[in-house]
């Protein structure tokens, strides 16, 4: 009897070791598990940590301005804003064309006008009757309008000269700013609950993460 009890005395106790045996190593799996996914999480952290950023220049807006005030459309270039060049151009070249073009109406109209304070019925706006097709006074409306003309022209010009470099100047501005997407502008729709009236407005979200 009492072989056989101690004999059942040392299988329990081999049951309880392998148990405590098999339950140790499952608590250490889960821990290196566990372990394992903190050191992935913390791997992330670390990767979105070391983001490079592009560092701020403030010279940037001031050469971007220089160049554009030397050579148009140059500062649109030095700001990555390739389709900006051609509307320089175009604004700067349509003010120059007209103003060109209004300036040689402007000679037609005057030499006409002194040929008929000479004395001469030759001129192009006369004609082949006796009495001139257009009038020295019209002539004279005629110099007017295309003097006129010649001033808004090459103003236009200048604008768009000017609004050349100050468009430079802005976007590089604006092109160091950091804009996150936790920041957001959209609009806004609501009713009101007392007189179930639309409400229309903007909202603007920030998310902090």
């Amino acid at each position: 009897m009492i072989l056989n009890a101690s004999s059942d005395f040392l299988k329990v106790k081999s049951n309880l070791l392998y148990i405590f045996f098999i339950v140790g190593m499952a608590t250490s799996l889960a821990q290196t598990q566990d372990t394992l996914s903190v050191e992935k999480d913390t791997q992330l952290v670390v990767k979105d940590t070391l983001t490079k950023k592009t560092p701020y220049n403030p010279l940037a807006p001031s050469k971007a301005a220089f160049y554009s005030a030397v050579v148009p459309g140059l500062g649109q270039a030095y700001n990555k804003k390739y389709w900006k060049i051609p509307i320089v151009y175009a604004g700067i070249g349509a003010g120059i064309y007209f103003h060109v073009k209004n300036d040689q109406d402007y000679d037609r109209f005057r030499d006409a006008y002194k040929r008929r304070l000479a004395g001469f019925t030759d001129d192009e706006f006369f004609g082949d009757g006796a009495t001139p097709i257009i009038s020295n006074d019209r002539l004279i409306d005629a110099q007017r309008s295309a003097q006129k003309n010649k001033d808004v022209s090459i103003i236009v010009a200048l604008a768009f000269y000017l609004v050349n470099i100050i468009d430079a100047n802005v976007d590089a501005h604006l092109k160091q700013y950091d804009v996150s997407e936790a920041l957001s502008l959209e609009p806004n729709f609501e009713m009101n609950p007392i007189n179930a009236s639309p409400n229309y407005g903007l909202a603007l979200k920030f998310k902090l993460k």
